[in-house]
């Protein structure tokens, strides 16, 4: 599967802040990539760089095999979706529509119609007199219709009520069926997108601290709870990131290599064991990074999915 994306030492230095870190990574094509991390993180800087608005410190950047900075060719092909999307006051939905329907190549008209009456978007409204939840849904209707091979969707579902996300992953998933693409979700509602990822990127301070796909990393990560005594000894072949200890139980979540063999360990020493959801992953990678020193590279995390 060739990669749609390849970034390589990507830095971006804002005076005193350093947003991105060296950042190396690849996304296939045909994926549901997602780029997760928390506020400030530097998700958003990275998109920008990669739609080409915004410029690196210093790295390189590659889309479609292409440098995207005033590439035409390349742009043309991406769609950039965010919570904050503005649009000119004077324009009105279907202006909105009939102006992406020239902007991009692959625009299909009958399901942007379809998903403006499933989101009950008013056509002839003026964009400044939409809800927060109805400028939402314009970007993502925007956002599928393009049918761009290349889609990020920042945050734009934020606005809306959880019904109507729900509407939105679901055509997410049915349009992604028939018609793949290349999509990034970058999104704090982890627990809602996580049947939908194929593949992590996690970021946090500016580093890449994953990039592994979804199913190898549930795999890795486990929550286990018993005796005290009998979760030291289980942790003793893995990475601990969490513990929470109530009287002479314990409840720990660790990073290791959990296949049949662990699992008849654990039944062994009377210990309870369950896959970690994704967002406590995330949580637990990201609370326990401190310089580095707790949770993997994503150098190391692809050795060791391999």
């Amino acid at each position: 599967m060739s990669a749609v994306v390849t970034v390589t030492e990507l830095t971006k230095r804002y005076r005193g802040v350093t947003a991105l870190d060296g950042v190396s990574f690849s996304l296939a094509e045909h994926r549901i990539h997602g780029l997760l991390g928390r506020n400030g993180a530097g998700k958003t800087t990275l998109m920008q760089i990669l739609t080409a608005q915004n410029f690196a410190t210093s790295g390189e950047v590659s889309v479609f095999g292409q440098h995207p900075y005033e590439n035409e060719q390349v742009l043309s092909r991406i769609s950039f979706i965010k919570e904050s999307q503005t649009y000119p006051s004077h324009l009105r939905v279907t202006h909105v529509l009939r102006a992406a329907r020239l902007v991009y190549p692959g625009w299909d008209e009958e399901l942007a119609q379809r998903l403006v009456d499933v989101f009950q978007l008013p056509r002839g409204r003026n964009v400044r007199k939409l809800s927060r939840g109805m400028l939402s849904a314009l970007g993502i209707v925007v956002g599928l219709a393009s049918r761009a091979p290349l889609t990020f969707f920042d945050e734009p579902y934020l606005g809306l009520d959880a019904v109507a996300r729900q509407l939105f992953y679901d055509h997410l998933l049915a349009d992604y069926a028939e018609h793949p693409r290349t999509i990034v979700l970058s999104t704090h509602l982890i627990d809602e997108v996580s049947d939908l990822i194929e593949h992590v990127l996690l970021i946090d301070q500016g580093r890449l601290l994953l990039d592994v796909e979804a199913e190898a990393l549930r795999g890795q990560v486990v929550t286990v709870s018993g005796p005290v005594a009998a979760v030291d000894e289980f942790t003793r072949t893995g990475t601990e990131l969490h513990r929470a200890s109530l009287g002479g139980t314990a409840r720990a979540t660790v990073r290791g290599d959990f296949g049949p063999a662990a699992h008849d360990r654990a039944r062994s020493l009377g210990l309870d064991l369950e896959a970690s959801s994704l967002q406590d992953i995330v949580v637990r990678l990201t609370t326990s990074h401190n310089g580095h020193a707790a949770g993997s590279t994503a150098a190391a995390d692809k050795e060791a999915v391999r």
